[in-house]
């Protein structure tokens, strides 16, 4: 039987490179995005090494609104950033390095 998943790239604004972090988060699927949310998909990708970058969040979220990536404006784009700035408190360690994230990722080391 075919796998009918669609690539993470078929979300709008989403291409190759997106795909390859959602991957390394083991997002596999845009259905598997869609059913995470925003706010979900991007606290995997932090906790599995993704660097911070609004632009990236924001991306997200209009794409899974079927929206281009410029269209968060104003007010939305205010509440999108405090969203944001709660999730990378939460889950971006800059102190991490990336041995101890592998580790942390193959569970030798607690959490």
């Amino acid at each position: 039987m075919a796998d009918s998943r669609s690539p993470v790239s078929s979300i709008r604004n989403l291409g190759p490179a997106m795909e390859a972090s959602c991957a390394r988060a083991g997002i596999h699927s845009a259905e598997e995005l869609a059913a995470l949310g925003t706010d979900e998909t991007y606290r995997r990708l932090l906790k599995n090494g993704a660097r911070p970058h609004f632009i990236a969040y924001y991306v997200i979220e209009m794409g899974l609104q079927g929206r281009p990536w410029n269209d968060c404006k104003g007010k939305e784009k205010e509440r999108l950033r405090a969203r944001f700035d709660a999730i990378v408190a939460d889950a971006h360690d800059p102190g991490l390095s990336e041995l101890e994230r592998v580790l942390d990722q193959i569970g030798v080391r607690p959490r």
